[in-house]
């Protein structure tokens, strides 16, 4: 959060100092007349595109952000649920299911998350741990028939973490497009940059203006950022559902 305000502040000032060298050393003569009906109309379409823009892409970060949040709270329940379900299995089997699945768990939460926050590839073990947790569910041929109807909830679940999990390392991938990172950059600075257009006489009025201006454009361009990489920063979906239920 501190590195966030310090990155804001400086580009704020920086473009106040811009603004005072403008002023300092190219200021409005007196019979300069600035053609303001075309800047203003300028700047407003500039204005208004860029905000669609910063629209769009901060509401892409975000659903996808809710989406990974959506597919870890699945998989954490349907953990959860293939551990509760082994009680009703013979014992060889519920120890094998339940212990398979902390196995399963522990791997997310202590090597794959690390990973994600990389955007690295998640690799196989986590899909020959889900697997170990199917062979487990095997009934011998002496099970009751509510046992079976126990090995069929768990192999259910099991098949709706396999869903949730292929959908979270769908969300590993999932990002801006650099055309809409190019748009991001190039529309603010431009924006911030039509704002030299108007012929604001008092210079005091001009650095607030500018450096407000920045500031919030920065600010939403890093908080798009955060919610960019939906597993590592500030914003990031974390394990918690997973250690809430393990």
């Amino acid at each position: 959060m501190i590195e966030t305000l310090a990155i804001v502040l400086g580009v704020a000032l920086l473009a106040a100092a811009v603004v005072v060298v403008k002023h300092r050393f190219w200021p409005l003569g007196p019979d300069d007349e600035p053609r303001e009906d075309v800047a203003e109309y300028i700047s407003m379409m500039v204005g208004v595109l860029y905000a669609l823009v910063l629209g769009l892409a901060l509401v892409s970060v975000w659903d996808a952000r809710s989406s990974a949040a959506d597919h870890v709270q699945a998989e954490a329940s349907a953990a959860h649920q293939v551990r509760l379900l082994a009680d009703a299995l013979p014992e060889p089997q519920a120890d094998g299911v339940r212990s398979g699945m902390r196995s399963y768990v522990h791997h997310v939460v202590t090597t794959e998350w690390p990973t994600m926050a990389e955007r690295e590839p998640l690799g196989q073990r986590g899909w020959r741990l889900l697997d170990g947790v199917r062979n487990a569910n095997r009934l011998p041929d002496d099970a009751t028939v509510a046992q079976h109807s126990a090995s069929q909830e768990v192999l259910a679940q099991v098949s709706a973490l396999d869903e949730a999990r292929r959908g979270r390392e769908g969300d590993i991938d999932s990002g801006l497009s650099p055309v809409l990172w190019l748009g991001l950059i190039i529309g603010g600075a431009l924006t911030v940059a039509f704002m030299f257009m108007f012929g604001v006489r008092r210079s005091f009025t001009h650095v607030v203006m500018v450096m407000g201006l920045s500031a919030l454009i920065t600010f939403l361009v890093m908080l798009i950022h955060q919610l960019d990489t939906p597993f590592s920063g500030l914003l990031a979906v974390d394990a918690t559902p997973f250690e809430r239920y393990f």
